[in-house]
Parts: C-alpha cells; structure tokens; sequence
C-alpha cells in the first residue's frame, strides 16, 4: 500500500505534551534530551500559532509537569489522567474536540514511549487524527521498550520522525520573522 504524501502544515497541527514530570523523568534515560527538545517543539508551537495541550499522569502522586514544560504552556493548566492513552480520557477527548477543525495532525512528545506515548498515538489514529512522534522528544525508562514502542507506533501508522524535522518542515523556509525567532534555540 502506497502512503498518502502531505507536508506537515503548521496550521493543520497541535502539539501534546504528555506526563513530563519530576518524578518520572527521574528515570528516563536521557532525560534532557527529552526535555530540550519538547520545549523546542513548544517555543515552536507557541511562535507559529500551534495549539499546545499537556498531560500528566496522576499528577496528585507523581506530581506536577517540570518548569521548563510548565514555563511554555502560557499559562495553560495540563490535564490529569490515569488513562494510559490520552484518547482514552474524557477531559482530554473535549479538549482535543475543541481545537480548530482544521487540524488533523498531532505531534506527541513525553514519556513513556512504550505505554503513553504509543496508546495515544493508536487511540489519536483511531479518531482520525495523523500522530507524528520525534523520536528525539520521547523515552522509556529501558532502550528496549523505547526502541519497541517506536517501532509498534510506526507499524501502526504514527509517523516517527525527530524534532528538527519537525520543526524546519513547519518553518518551511529561512528569513522569516518564525525562523529567526526559533533560531537561537535551534543552534
């Protein structure tokens, strides 16, 4: 089956942050990784317009989003959940159904790749939605269920893909007031 070719379209995109807290990413693997090139995602969505919307993970024992994530989401409150997916939660659901009807794709970051990260990619595809991940942006707390995770949300469908990649196609071009506002933080 051949794949249905598209650009990534910054105004066709949100972008969904998911479970990015202290406690958890005490044990992520690369952890800074993940976090520089979630805020990078962020600084961009925030720049071209993008809708954010942010998760944690039963906030109330794990705790709340770290600052950096925190500090992009404009004053924006993150949404609970106990639901590994994202699409399996009610408070989500709406808000995600509140977004403009012109998007169509979701780009997911966070943790943890394997359980989080991959349901809400099914459950996104599942309701429609294209699911794009930056492999660079995501983690589990063992290289095997990272690894695992990517490749089941690519056979599932989800476009795995790296931050840049993403970035620079939503750019879609140097000298504009986007690309020199995001450039200090691409460098």
């Amino acid at each position: 089956m051949k794949e249905v070719l598209y650009r990534l379209d910054p105004e066709q995109c949100a972008v969904l942050v998911v479970d990015i807290q202290e406690r958890m990413m005490q044990a992520i693997p690369g952890r800074d990784e993940v976090v520089k090139n979630s805020v990078l995602l962020m600084k961009a969505a925030n720049v071209l317009n993008i809708p954010l919307l942010a998760t944690t993970q039963y906030a109330a024992r794990i705790g709340e989003l770290l600052p950096e994530i925190t500090a992009e989401l404009g004053g924006s409150q993150p949404l609970d959940k106990l639901e590994f997916g994202c699409f399996n939660n009610s408070a989500i659901v709406e808000a995600v159904k509140k977004l403009p009807r012109r998007i169509n794709t979701i780009v997911v970051c966070g943790v943890e790749t394997h359980i989080c990260i991959y349901q809400t990619v099914l459950g996104g595809l599942l309701a429609g939605y294209r699911l794009w991940v930056p492999a660079d942006a995501v983690n589990s707390r063992a290289e095997k269920n990272y690894q695992t995770g990517l490749a089941r949300i690519s056979a599932v469908g989800g476009v795995v893909a790296n931050t840049e990649m993403i970035v620079y196609e939503w750019l879609h071009r140097a000298g504009t007031p986007a690309f020199k506002a995001l450039l200090p933080f691409i460098k």
